[in-house]
């Protein structure tokens, strides 16, 4: 038949150019050593920067909150979805953020669509970096706005683009913070005075860097000194925070709209109070812990040093993610096969992820790696690398 046929032809050509995605199935908690398909190994494809997603505070905190408020919240928030969980993890990362208000979302996806499309829409125009993340992109498309993508991290070409856009009813910037592929981070303080000079809207994915960036890990808004510059602040509590959801945080009028327009917030279940729950003592543990985010930093630099050392291109990282470029969509599968074999669970990342001819190994780093993890490490990406000349 035609549509067995379709199915079958698109997922033998992924599997031809080496672009076919199958998942692999974890046993147990996620930390740096995880049981994957039976067999223990070193996880450095986590985003559990700070090692908080099996933190027995965090698993305390959901238990005591089914205990109060029960497993499911049962409707949306509009409904009668709205419970003190909610409220209380809302309060804590406006405070945390220092913003008059913050509303929470049921995952970073949902976030983007709903704050995107619910904010703009026809006649308005949203300049984009051209490495943001794929919810950006969908939200952006469904909004009905113009879109023009602008090259990475290029604020000359954004600037261009700005000086062409006077007949818009609004115009917008929105970028990643930390770009989850690369590692490295926005130029957002020439993104916020262009927005100043050109009346632009700014809108940041701050999902990488939550936790991990700025001196008390509120992200790359306090990192690049922009607190109180930024209209809209997006990021997940599912990588830093070790938990699941999303946020979006500024004025208390922003959040009002968006309760009111954010198709996605009101049209969703409302995420388990038990997860709220646990994401608030995430926030008040990576508050009163800077030595989680000390030791992370010091476990990227060790590591990003030895594998540039190495030979391999790292693509200027600046942050825990790590990109080993290996270019060739096949030959980042069997460099990730081969690190498998020795122990080292690392995914390959392929197009459309990120762009033809750049695939690669990305690596992230986490706190709760010790010493002997990364050199081990090392020394398994130093013998895979000459195996297969990349080093």
């Amino acid at each position: 038949m035609i549509k067995d046929n379709f199915l079958k032809n698109i997922l033998d050509d992924l599997a031809q150019k080496g672009l076919k995605r199958e998942l692999k199935s974890l046993d147990g908690p996620q930390n740096a050593r995880i049981m994957l398909n039976g067999k223990e190994v070193l996880n450095f494809c986590s985003n559990n920067y700070l090692g908080l997603a099996d933190d027995e505070r965090l698993c305390q905190a959901a238990i005591e909150c089914i205990k109060k408020e029960g497993l499911g919240s049962g409707a949306s928030r509009l409904v009668c979805g709205n419970m003190s969980a909610h409220r209380r993890l809302e309060r804590k990362i406006a405070q945390f953020k220092g913003v008059e208000s913050c509303l929470v979302f049921n995952s970073g996806y949902a976030a983007n669509v709903g704050i995107i499309s619910g904010l703009f829409g026809r006649g308005d125009i949203i300049f984009s970096d051209k490495l943001n993340h794929a919810s950006i992109v969908d939200g952006i498309i469904l909004s009905g706005a113009e879109f023009k993508r602008y090259p990475h991290k290029d604020v000359q070409a954004l600037e261009g683009f700005l000086k062409n856009a006077g007949g818009f009813k609004k115009r917008a910037i929105i970028t990643d913070t930390v770009f989850s592929m690369d590692g490295d981070i926005t130029p957002l303080s020439e993104i916020s005075r262009l927005a100043e000079q050109y009346d632009a809207w700014v809108m940041v994915d701050e999902a990488h860097a939550f936790g991990v960036l700025g001196e008390k890990g509120k992200g790359a808004v306090e990192y690049l000194g922009l607190d109180g510059k930024i209209d809209i602040q997006m990021g997940t509590l599912s990588k830093a925070v070790g938990s699941f959801g999303a946020y979006v945080c500024g004025s208390q009028e922003l959040i009002d709209f968006l309760v009111n327009k954010s198709r996605s917030f009101i049209y969703s279940t409302a995420l388990p109070p038990a997860i709220a729950a646990a994401s608030l003592k995430a926030i008040e543990i990576i508050e009163n812990e800077p030595q989680r985010r000390e030791k992370l930093w010091e476990n990227t630099k060790y590591l990003k040093k030895k594998l540039d050392d190495l030979g391999f291109d790292t693509l200027g990282s600046q942050t825990p993610i790590i990109p080993v470029l290996a270019k060739e969509s096949k030959l980042a599968v069997e460099f990730s096969r081969r690190l498998l074999a020795e122990g080292i669970f690392v995914q390959a990342i392929r197009p459309p992820t990120v762009p033809v001819n750049t695939s690669r190994l990305r690596v992230t780093v986490m706190a709760t790696h010790s010493c002997n993890d990364l050199d081990l490490a090392v020394e398994k990406f130093m013998k895979t690398g000459k195996e297969l000349s990349l080093i």
